[in-house]
């Protein structure tokens, strides 16, 4: 029975997330319960990129990740995979009919981590836009449900807010990222002399982007927005505490949230959004 597999897919998708994110899968549970399975399987298929080209050491990352290049187009075009992520992936891009653009742009953002680098302005941007600004609008798809109107007037909203994530990932994962990667993200900043003045700025920008991003959550439809709002408490929890932790402490420790934390963070911000006070 093919709706076995389809479950057993999407289920394989919803482990990865509940595996790799705590707090991403609070956010899910946010969401009214027709949104979640397709936010669960775009989850699983970025995850499954990232693995690739931050995990897979020892293994040939290039050809893995042309591999599964490949195999997410097929996967689209003839509406089934035997690979049960990108089988679920699929379902939700041709359900939603999600730009296709979207995905290629983001493995290409997956694709410049292959390589050690450091990043200036321009790339710095494209890798920006791939990594976290489409994946902002491919969830965007989902939750205007076939509004083209809403997703046009929320789409710079939800890249600001997928930017603003993705700068404190850089953030929290910089000693990682630099000492056993090779990547620098941040542009015209000096690694071998990082300091708070250049955190500062860092911070400032990302400041910008999460104002924007906060504007744009108000705007959603109401099944959404309590589960964007939450992944957006968390980030900003984290971010506070970045902000609060010295430039030479964030390259021997990476910032963390405890899980309790978040918990208490999903209640108050539910809380909040029951008594209308977002």
């Amino acid at each position: 029975m093919i709706e076995l597999y389809h479950k057993t897919s999407f289920g394989i998708s919803r482990l990865i997330t509940r595996a790799y994110s705590t707090s991403f899968s609070l956010g899910i549970l946010g969401l009214d319960k027709k949104y979640r399975a397709s936010i669960y399987n775009i989850y699983g298929f970025v995850r499954l990129a990232d693995e690739i080209v931050d995990s897979f050491h020892g293994f040939d990352k290039k050809t893995l990740l042309k591999r599964f290049w490949k195999e997410t187009r097929l996967s689209i075009k003839e509406g089934i995979s035997v690979n049960p992520v990108l089988h679920s992936f699929q379902q939700t891009v041709n359900q939603y009919k999600i730009d296709e653009s979207l995905i290629e742009t983001f493995l290409t953002s997956m694709e410049m981590d292959l390589e050690d680098r450091h990043y200036e302005q321009e790339d710095y941007e494209k890798y920006i836009l791939g990594s976290a600004e489409v994946v902002g609008l491919m969830c965007l798809k989902i939750f205007v449900d076939g509004d083209e109107s809403k997703y046009k007037d929320l789409t710079p909203y939800a890249m600001k807010l997928g930017a603003a994530f993705q700068k404190i990932n850089f953030l929290r994962d910089i000693s990682a990222d630099y000492n056993l990667l090779g990547r620098t993200y941040f542009p015209s900043i000096n690694f071998s002399d990082f300091n708070d003045d250049a955190k500062r700025s860092i911070e400032k920008d990302i400041a910008v982007d999460f104002r924007n991003g906060y504007e744009g959550i108000l705007k959603l439809p109401k099944g959404t927005r309590f589960g964007v709002y939450i992944a957006y408490m968390y980030y900003y929890s984290l971010f506070k505490k970045i902000m609060g932790t010295a430039s030479g402490s964030i390259f021997k420790t990476r910032i963390r949230i405890k899980n309790s934390k978040k918990y208490r963070l999903f209640l108050s911000s539910y809380v909040r959004h029951i008594l209308n006070l977002l």
